[in-house]
């Protein structure tokens, strides 16, 4: 009874090592591929294997992924995963000591890379002190995120990508576009002046130069706004 107790048990542990995934789904991804994520989950044959990626994700700790807060893997089958992303919340990056410090929307530095990703606009003219990962970028006006958060998801809207936004010490903005510096003064109207933006766009395609919206008035849809081309 034991031996035949003992086969059973060797039978089903050779085939559950024999069982591998096949199919892997991502989900909640951003600023990876489905395949990149694959490769940096699944990066060795064991890893594929259902039974040792189960255990992994039960007892182990999961890989520390730039700029993911964390993924789970749901198992369909043995041979199907599903990996679901929670993507850590980027607004926008200073330059540190020759590197790109990533902050989130409470002003929360989440990443440290020498690398620019695409997408995230660099966030120029603030004053800080000494960044330290994992605590808020130490400016002097805190209130400066919540101007930095709402121009991003307005811009973000609007399908419009920037280079830099720049803040000068009233914390009025000014967007680098490519070739284009578009001055948008203080932070009323932030909507209105964005969507001006994106309805301008057209006629200032292939134009070097400045674009003034910082007189941008919600009241006059006839005003004509200053545009200054580089000599």
């Amino acid at each position: 009874a034991f031996l035949g107790i003992a086969a059973i048990g060797l039978a089903l542990s050779i085939t559950a090592m024999s069982l591998n995934i096949r199919q892997v789904t991502v989900s909640g991804n951003n600023r990876y591929t489905q395949e990149q994520l694959t490769d940096i989950i699944f990066r060795t044959k064991a890893d594929r294997n259902w039974l040792y990626c189960y255990g992994k994700d039960r007892f182990g700790e999961h890989l520390q992924i730039p700029f993911v807060e964390d993924y789970r893997l749901v198992f369909h089958s043995p041979f199907e995963v599903e990996v679901i992303v929670h993507e850590k919340s980027v607004v926008g990056y200073v330059n540190y000591m020759s590197s790109c410090m990533y902050f989130d929307k409470d002003g929360i530095i989440v990443e440290s890379t020498n690398e620019k990703v695409e997408g995230i606009p660099c966030i120029a003219g603030l004053e800080f002190g000494q960044i330290v990962l994992h605590k808020p970028l130490p400016v002097t006006d805190q209130a400066i995120f919540g101007q930095i958060l709402i121009l991003t998801q307005v811009l973000s809207t609007y399908n419009l990508g920037v280079n830099k936004i720049q803040y000068d010490r009233k914390g009025d903005a000014t967007l680098y576009m490519e070739d284009l510096e578009v001055v948008l003064g203080d932070g009323s109207n932030i909507d209105g002046k964005v969507l001006r933006l994106s309805n301008m766009l057209p006629e200032l395609e292939g134009l070097k130069g400045t674009l003034y919206l910082d007189t941008y008035d919600p009241s006059n849809n006839q005003m004509a706004y200053t545009f200054k081309k580089n000599s």
